[in-house]
């Protein structure tokens, strides 16, 4: 624990449990929708701003946002108007995003290491800068999953409900689609643009292990994201392990924990409730009228 007197070790934890909190928060409404792998594919269009932004020698997770969001709105408008399917639309944005980001830090000048940074995390180089911006935008992203959550909740579920409810559905996708963008982006110094998707999704499928209702799963998947954060970004500190592998190893470990600790429970309770005895038929009495 005396690593974390270091300025640079605080601030690669304050980073971690903000993003631990903000992408299951988020990642729950993709998992109701059946995009769990939507934070892959802007993952990859992502790397193509963060190419962007080294050719041109501007901030590349300022210039990620940005065409990470232009993705996110482009896949949501192709995926809307139906002229596509869903999982072939993400497969477009995942070929077009990674050979365009392999392509401009080609022409770069970046090394191998800074490209490593932004595909698998490097929580140890973030500054305090990257710590505000991670704050501020993990906040209102959280804030605003939370906030909305009746209204994302609808959308996510039966977009044909919700639009006769008299809701924007279009304005909340657009939402989600930004959102994911956004925390794809911030993440990318934590975890990794290749890694991200996991902290969306895996807490959510740990959650959904041990709850039933919408509200009860976001807060379990919260309180599992966090843990799988800060968990993470210690046994880094105390293994010298990547950060980002860290936190994804042990928040899939805690799936299977809860996973195989759930199974043995359930058969546990099977033997312990009595099996009702069968009912027997009644016979059919034949009276003998001779």
């Amino acid at each position: 624990m005396g690593l974390f007197q270091y300025s640079y070790m605080q601030h690669a934890l304050i980073g971690a449990l903000v993003i631990g909190l903000a992408a299951p928060a988020l990642g729950i409404y993709l998992v109701q929708r059946r995009l769990a792998l939507i934070g892959d594919g802007v993952g990859h269009v992502a790397l193509t701003g963060v190419g962007a932004g080294l050719l041109l020698n501007r901030s590349p997770v300022l210039v990620a946002v940005l065409v990470a969001t232009a993705g996110a709105i482009a896949i949501e408008v192709v995926r809307a108007r139906g002229r596509t399917s869903g999982d072939l639309a993400l497969a477009l944005l995942f070929y077009g995003g990674i050979a365009g980001g392999v392509l401009l830090v080609g022409l770069s000048d970046a090394t191998s290491a800074n490209l490593n940074a932004y595909l698998f995390g490097s929580l140890i180089t973030t500054s305090l800068t990257d710590v505000i911006t991670i704050a501020v935008l993990g906040a209102a992203i959280l804030i605003t999953m939370i906030a909305l959550r009746p209204a994302l909740f609808a959308v996510s579920h039966d977009e044909e409900y919700a639009r006769v409810s008299g809701l924007p559905v279009r304005t909340l996708n657009l939402l989600i689609a930004v959102a994911t963008a956004i925390t794809v982006t911030i993440a990318m110094r934590a975890v990794g643009v290749l890694l991200i998707s996991a902290l969306m999704v895996v807490p959510v499928a740990t959650a959904q292990q041990v709850t039933r209702g919408f509200r009860s799963t976001m807060t379990a998947a919260m309180v599992l994201g966090f843990f799988a954060a800060g968990s993470g970004v210690w046994v880094a500190a105390t293994a010298d392990t990547a950060p980002g592998a860290s936190v994804v190893l042990v928040a899939i470990a805690s799936f299977l924990v809860v996973a195989v600790a759930g199974g043995v429970w359930r058969a546990l309770r099977r033997r312990a409730t009595p099996t009702a005895a069968p009912t027997p038929e009644p016979h059919e009495v034949v009276l003998d009228r001779s």
